[in-house]
């Protein structure tokens, strides 16, 4: 047995015996992507699956993190465990979290079973980092009860928040006309609850109006989308809209009913089992595009790396698109070679 994986065998059990401090290691190996951290996620796999996930987006100033806080509270006064990924953006600088969630989020600071644990997004599409899922797996199999997902708030593009999450809640600021028409471009398909946090502000009433009329559109309206809102597609769900003043913890005890309502449609429809298939075959895609990028990239050093490339292109002696084809080659014979050679699949 080698060092790395004794060194595994050793975190998985304290992570799965409820040491804090192994989970932390845990998320920053998988976050650094350091050397033996799969076999490490593999291990956790068989202990994860009872978590309630939820997915907290929307745009910024929504208020997301003070809700996310609420939550957490209210939570652990009914006795379950929380852990939190709070996703910020990244450092121009240094390429991590600016940690700011950790320093907004205070209700909980000093309880144990609330587990925090800011991530940078790394430039990711959506906001969230390919670690982000298997993140959410290391607090599944730890035993929390219950994993919230809070985005960066970064616009249309947290509709990845999905490939973490069971249930997404999406946050739209009340007096938002504009805000709201924008959500039919992308984030109406995405979001379980619609919640209009900041109720007590003037325009709530409005945009409560907006959203549900959004909402009917995107079921039966004639230009409705079989993303947005077929009902079908959603086994039948239809997001209810929930108003809370999250500073004063209104209506967080309604939207946990709504997530509790959410939970339970996706165990009686199916309609969970079909959202956990999604998740997986989203995550083998990740791991393939950086299987994949790690072999082009071990091309490309061989060959001079990239800045060879780029400046026979600035000469004009080639051009990207050549380049690309050279560097991909070799991938592609080494495939068309190992098809060639493996024997016929069984009939």
């Amino acid at each position: 047995m080698t060092s790395g994986t004794a060194g595994n065998d050793d975190l998985l059990e304290r992570v799965l015996a409820g040491d804090h401090r192994a989970l932390a290691r845990t998320i920053s190996r998988i976050e650094d992507r350091a050397p033996g951290y799969r076999e490490l996620v593999a291990g956790l796999y068989d202990h994860a699956g009872t978590a309630d996930v939820i997915g907290i987006t929307g745009s910024p100033g929504a208020g997301k993190s003070t809700l996310v806080d609420k939550l957490a509270e209210t939570y652990r006064e009914q006795g379950k465990t929380v852990g939190i990924v709070a996703i910020d953006p990244a450092s121009p600088f240094t390429g991590g979290s600016v940690l700011g969630d950790r320093i907004r989020m205070a209700s909980t600071v000093g309880d144990m079973d609330v587990f925090v644990r800011s991530m940078s997004a790394r430039g990711a599409l959506g906001g969230l980092s390919a670690a982000t899922t298997e993140a959410v797996t290391a607090m599944d199999a730890f035993g929390k009860d219950v994993v919230i997902v809070e985005t960066v708030g970064a616009g249309q593009n947290e509709i990845d928040v999905v490939k973490a999450a069971d249930t997404v809640a999406v946050l739209v600021p009340p007096g938002s006309g504009d805000s709201v028409q924008t959500l039919k471009a992308g984030i109406l398909e995405i979001a379980d609850v619609f919640v209009v946090n900041k109720a007590d502000r003037e325009g709530s009433d409005r945009t409560v109006r907006e959203l549900r009329e959004m909402i009917e559109l995107g079921e039966d309206g004639p230009d409705a989308s079989p993303d947005a809102g077929d009902l079908e597609e959603r086994g039948g769900w239809s997001p209810p809209i929930v108003e809370t003043v999250a500073t004063e913890g209104e209506g967080v005890a309604d939207l946990m009913v709504a997530f509790d309502d959410h939970q339970r449609h996706l165990a009686e429809s199916g309609d969970g089992a079909r959202q956990a298939r999604r998740r997986h075959a989203e995550q083998i895609r990740t791991l393939l595009r950086e299987d994949v990028h790690g072999l082009l990239e071990e091309e490309l050093a061989a060959r001079g790396g990239v800045e060879e490339f780029a400046e026979a292109v600035r000469r004009g002696e080639r051009d990207p698109y050549a380049v690309v084809e050279e560097l991909l080659e070799p991938l592609e014979r080494r495939l068309a070679e190992r098809e060639a050679g493996s024997p016929e699949p069984p009939r």
